[in-house]
């Protein structure tokens, strides 16, 4: 079944987890519906559609973004990491593996999006105590409350990846 683009096309390609991934798509998806609806990649969730809660933070070229407010054909290009790759060889990163540890998540609705946040917030050399780290984490809105053990988590996470 041929499937109806709406909308003017452009040809974007992208590297996903490693994998690299060109195509023809309507020049208004995002990043976000690109991922989960194209790639399957769930991680990236949809929460407020409009780049305030953090739940669907990816790294683009190393950077944390919003998926929901990047088009995709804005980053022809880029290499794009989610929370599904970043573990390797069958071993969790140690970001996710300081979640688990710190009970870093109730409903884990905002979890994978946490954890790329405070994957970025360590490569950017912002946690140092607990009070940079809640400062550069606050884009990222966890409606259970989870502060405490996402700033933990973070912290024990940074000691281990900074050495």
């Amino acid at each position: 079944m041929n499937r109806v683009l709406l909308g003017p096309t452009v040809r974007t390609a992208v590297t996903v987890n490693g994998e690299q991934v060109d195509l023809d798509h309507d020049a208004r998806v995002t990043l976000l519906d690109f991922l989960r609806e194209n790639r399957g990649l769930t991680g990236a969730k949809k929460g407020c559609n409009r780049g305030e809660c953090g739940s669907c933070t990816v790294l683009v070229d190393g950077r944390r973004a919003n998926a929901c407010m990047v088009l995709l054909a804005g980053i022809h290009g880029a290499e794009i990491t989610t929370v599904e790759g970043l573990a390797a060889d069958g071993e969790l990163h140690p970001m996710q593996r300081a979640f688990i540890d710190h009970d870093a998540f109730q409903c884990g609705f905002c979890t994978p999006g946490q954890i790329m946040s405070a994957v970025a917030c360590v490569a950017e050399g912002h946690a140092g105590d607990d009070g940079e780290i809640r400062e550069w984490m606050s884009g990222n809105i966890c409606r259970c409350s989870a502060y405490p053990q996402i700033t933990a988590a973070v912290a024990a996470a940074a000691k281990e990846m900074e050495s």
